[in-house]
């Protein structure tokens, strides 16, 4: 007679006891989700600013930051994809810039409503084709083309306006001012924008591409990718949304002044975007990360202004609001599993 040794049950698992989820702190599970870093972040600002500011959580606020978030949430949108494919376009916010003061210029003239936004849009396509085509047929980096085209258009904003501000007056103020169900028109559009964005990258053949063409591009060509014609619409797909982000910029400010929008705005949702886990290199990126990244610049833009901070030191704290985000953020994907 043989005595068998009891098999061990299937919920007892062999070895030193191992710690759940239960066991961690608030914290800490929240870095082991999706941009858990970023979030923590953000909760962190905003408690801070709300126990210092009472008018930070006001109605009234909170609509005035989804203003200001939404011309950098269009922007950001198309930096996203054009970034996963393993591209870089610095002159979005300088084109928005154009189109701002272009289309200042076109309805101070009398021109119509409807005809100002095809050919504010129309030119900002333009612009995005010439960049694309000047990185895709040439051996210019497209860091080094951008950035050149940037200066260029920052330039031609100024020589549009002559040094004088132009104001629109009310002509397209429902755009930049109006609401519905209390959700700025502006935020409106930037969710569609980033709702757009994301079904593109995450469920349709283009979107496949681009994280193909990031991952690499020579194994792209090869698998039979139109690697060249991609480009050039990925290119022109970020000049059309930084079109339509300086019509919204124009609506809600009701006028264009010289160094409105240009290379800062886009230095910011270049920022807003790298924080939101989306990589230089390409092959890689995420819209609700972009999310984030936006929500967090434009929160800590006005907890700024709330705190009255001195514009001395506000480029500062942001910049080390950003830093610790992205270190908080690049410390989570190195401990997430897979790393």
């Amino acid at each position: 007679m043989s005595l068998k040794t009891p098999s061990a049950s299937p919920d007892v698992a062999a070895g030193p006891p191992q710690r759940t989820g239960a066991s961690r702190p608030g914290s800490a599970k929240l870095l082991h989700i999706p941009h858990g870093g970023l979030i923590l972040v953000l909760i962190l600002v905003c408690v801070f600013t709300a126990v210092q500011a009472d008018t930070f959580t006001t109605s009234q606020n909170l609509l005035n930051v989804l203003r200001q978030v939404s011309v950098n949430a269009v922007i950001a949108a198309g930096l996203t994809l054009l970034m996963t494919a393993g591209g870089m376009d610095f002159s979005m916010g300088s084109n928005a810039a154009v189109t701002l003061c272009v289309g200042a210029r076109l309805v101070d003239g009398g021109w119509s409503t409807p005809a100002v936004v095809v050919i504010c849009l129309a030119l900002a396509t333009l612009i995005g084709l010439v960049n694309g085509l000047v990185v895709t047929y040439t051996r210019v980096a497209p860091f080094v083309a951008t950035l050149a085209s940037a200066m260029l258009l920052d330039g031609v904003a100024l020589l549009a306006l002559n040094g004088m501000s132009v104001t629109i007056g009310d002509r397209m103020s429902v755009l930049g001012n109006d609401e519905i169900l209390t959700v700025p028109y502006l935020t409106v559009v930037a969710v569609l924008v980033l709702a757009l964005i994301g079904v593109t990258m995450r469920y349709t053949t283009f979107g496949r591409d681009a994280y193909a063409m990031g991952g690499n591009e020579h194994v792209a060509r090869l698998s039979g990718i139109n690697v060249n014609a991609r480009k050039l619409a990925l290119y022109a797909l970020a000049g059309v949304l930084a079109g339509l982000a300086g019509l919204m910029l124009l609506s809600r400010l009701g006028a264009a002044a010289p160094n409105t929008a240009g290379l800062q705005t886009q230095l910011t949702a270049v920022a807003a975007v790298v924080i939101g886990g989306t990589s230089f290199a390409g092959g890689h990126g995420t819209v609700i990360g972009t999310v984030f990244g936006v929500v967090l610049l434009g929160v800590v833009g006005n907890a700024l202004n709330l705190l009255q901070v001195n514009s001395n030191y506000q480029l500062v704290v942001t910049g080390g609001v950003l830093l610790v985000a992205a270190v908080v953020n690049e410390f989570q994907r190195k401990s997430s599993p897979g790393h």
